[in-house]
């Protein structure tokens, strides 16, 4: 490959120079100097020499955002400066306190119109950003504070982060802090492909981010299109010419970063108070999400001479708003049968908007839930979101109800096949137990079909409802006997169409064991439980003649889903199925080509996580709650501490939810830690 001559260099340095200054114009002062389409030219043109010429690629070139090789795991570093929580306010009281405390620790004469800034509390993962001689060199997680993750080449990849320092005479060494978080149009539309390839949804726009920021292909993280608000600059020695934090954000933004443009000066805690006033509607109108306003002092001299408490800055506070909540009117009840036959009540309500989005309709959880609700149609229903995309009933107002209300009763038998329910006694779920029943199949087909499964390209829900409807499908091994013929008589599926399913339900016969025994859709066997069994028994045959005994010893494998797996290996009409699997071409024991990693102990998914339970969980039990933990590796204790990286509250959750918040550790719901334990790399 030839040199690259001096003409081709000046050629790539002017092509970075101008994608620089578009990004700088586009992402810190929101004022595009050029198209979309001048700009990917000549992205294009400068990728071009780099591939031609790769010697003349640089750390700071635009090309090298787009994603690296998966990266094997991150690895812990300390921070060089640490990454206190804030103390939290809600309500101007608490804030006045906060006020008369920073005043009697400061011990010096402070005016009473002293200067505070205000920012909007961006509701996502702050990111410690280090640049030496204006390059970015080093991109780490908050962690606990201490030490964080280091996910530099995650962090290139997000485009309001500039590589390079936007400054002719950057100094030697500087520290960004700052957010990055998912914007909602984004977050709405990973959440549609998600679904649409039957993967567990992000429960809000922060999990969302941080589970992003710890992928390890960096080049999902680039096709997640994360944002950044920068809020904090650190500089290795003295910069006399800062002086305040307004000064520090407009040195940001001057720098090449994005900052909040919603950032105001006040003079007085009245003026703080109209700011925070004006935001909590306002902010219904932002494209990201955030839940508060951050209070810091202006004066740099003044926050530094009032220094930290041992877990947050004495300068600073966190005034948060309240969980939103919205009235609305339950216009019905109706029950869902899923895959496993679970039958999940659902109130369908008049749309409403919550945080960001509109909602019409929540889970009900189970039978106990609507009985302790007493949720009936008709009835004015508070409904609150938190943060969270999946919204719930918290209470109903009875003195609105209509006269003449009846209150629901779960169906006695299963709406979608007829056949009588059956209520568990160790389960709060009320549950189809008909495996011929038409809701039951066609969630397993579509479960069959998922990306983490069998990955059938464009077997969607229309086409499964189709084909169960139409008698052509009553299980998985049915798609491998489907015909062209067959296809054609389903409305709307054209020759190509057709053509293109069959050949894409061939393709999934290459699928390894592990993802095979992942799609049958066993209770309780996610993706990685399916990979720690499959490494055990490394055939159908072997699990097919596994104890309950030898089943339950594997690590990660519980009593619970030991019972699970041992009990439908040995249903008859399962095996039928495994049998046809195997004759239609399917890889029913794993190969020497296999490449899965030996799941152990240090490498389940929430290794090392600490979770902690308070309160009583909608549908799981303590114990059925602590088993899905442990067997993705987690480890379950009964007090939070700073070491706690989970707290799972339910109903009534008590002092441990409380120290929680104090410490800033994630709380999840139910849904949340059940869409966790899915997705495991969503952690966060």
């Amino acid at each position: 490959m030839a040199q690259a001559t001096e003409q081709v260099l000046q050629r790539a340095h002017e092509l970075r120079q101008l994608l620089q200054k578009a990004s700088y114009a586009y992402y810190s002062l929101a004022s595009p100097i050029m198209e979309d389409a001048v700009y990917d030219q000549l992205y294009r043109e400068l990728q071009d020499i780099e591939i031609q010429h790769p010697e003349v690629v640089t750390p700071d070139s635009p090309t090298q955002r787009v994603g690296d090789q998966p990266a094997t795991g991150f690895t812990s570093v300390t921070h060089n400066i640490p990454l206190y929580s804030l103390e939290n306010a809600f309500d101007q009281g608490e804030l006045e306190a906060w006020d008369q405390r920073w005043r009697r620790h400061a011990e010096i004469p402070v005016p009473e119109d002293v200067g505070y800034v205000c920012e909007l509390k961006i509701d996502g993962s702050a990111l410690a950003l280090t640049y030496e001689n204006g390059l970015l060199v080093r991109g780490v997680t908050r962690g606990d504070g201490i030490a964080g993750e280091d996910i530099t080449q995650n962090v290139r990849t997000i485009r309001s982060i500039p590589l390079r320092l936007n400054m002719e005479h950057p100094p030697a060494r500087l520290e960004v802090r700052g957010e990055a978080f998912l914007p909602l149009a984004v977050f709405e539309r990973i959440n549609a492909e998600r679904a649409a390839a039957d993967e567990a949804l992000f429960a809000n726009p922060r999990n969302a981010a941080a589970g992003t920021l710890r992928q390890l292909d960096s080049r999902i993280v680039a096709q997640r299109q994360l944002d950044f608000f920068a809020y904090t600059v650190h500089f290795q020695t003295n910069q006399a010419a800062i002086q305040t934090q307004s000064g520090a954000l407009e040195y940001l933004q001057r720098s090449g970063f994005q900052v909040n443009p919603n950032r105001t000066q006040c003079d007085s805690l009245a003026a703080i108070a109209h700011y925070f006033d004006h935001w909590e509607t306002a902010r219904m109108d932002l494209p990201y999400l955030t839940d508060g306003v951050v209070v810091k002092l202006d004066d740099l001299g003044l926050q530094t001479h009032l220094g930290f408490t041992q877990k947050f800055p004495r300068w600073a506070i966190a005034l948060k708003y309240p969980a939103e909540e919205a009235p609305t009117i339950v216009e019905a009840i109706r029950v869902n049968v899923g895959r496993t036959g679970a039958v999940t009540p659902l109130a369908e309500f008049r749309p409403v908007q919550l945080a960001g989005t509109t909602v019409s309709r929540a889970t009900l959880h189970n039978r106990d839930r609507v009985a302790e609700l007493d949720i009936r149609v008709g009835d004015t229903a508070i409904v609150r979101k938190a943060g969270e995309i999946i919204p719930e009933v918290v209470r109903v107002l009875p003195e609105l109800r209509p006269a003449q209300t009846v209150a629901f009763e779960m169906p006695t038998h299963c709406p979608e096949c007829g056949e009588a329910l059956v209520q568990l006694e160790q389960e709060a779920v009320t549950r189809c137990i008909n495996g011929s029943c038409p809701a039951i199949i066609k969630g397993s087909l579509v479960h069959w079909a998922s990306r983490g499964a069998m990955d059938i390209n464009g077997l969607g829900e229309k086409w499964v409802e189709q084909l169960v409807d139409n008698g052509l499908i009553r299980t998985v091994a049915d798609l491998y006997q489907l015909t062209e013929e067959q296809l054609l008589d389903l409305e709307r599926m054209g020759k190509k169409s057709a053509q293109n399913l069959l050949g894409a339900i061939a393709q999934s016969k290459q699928q390894p064991w592990s993802r095979i025994l992942y799609g049958l859709g066993i209770r309780h066997v996610g993706s990685v439980n399916a990979q720690v069994l499959t490494q055990q028994f490394p055939s159908m045959d072997a699990l097919l003649t596994a104890s309950l005994d030898r089943i339950e010893a594997v690590y990660g494998i519980g009593p619970e889903i030991a019972a699970s797996v041992h009990q439908w290996v040995r249903i008859e009409a399962n095996q039928s199925v495994m049998q046809q699997l195997r004759g239609a071409g399917l890889q029913l024991e794993g190969t020497e080509d296999d490449t899965t990693t030996e799941v152990t102990p240090s490498n389940l998914p929430l290794a090392q996580k600490i979770f902690v339970l308070t309160g009583t969980l909608p549908t799981l039990s303590r114990s059925d709650a602590k088993a899905k933990i442990e067997a993705a590796g987690g480890k379950v204790t009964g007090s939070v501490s700073s070491k706690t990286d989970y707290v799972i509250v339910g109903e009534n959750a008590g002092s441990k939810l409380t120290k929680a918040q104090s410490l800033g550790i994630a709380c999840l719901s139910e849904d949340e830690l059940l869409a966790l334990l899915a997705n495991p790399m969503a952690d966060g």
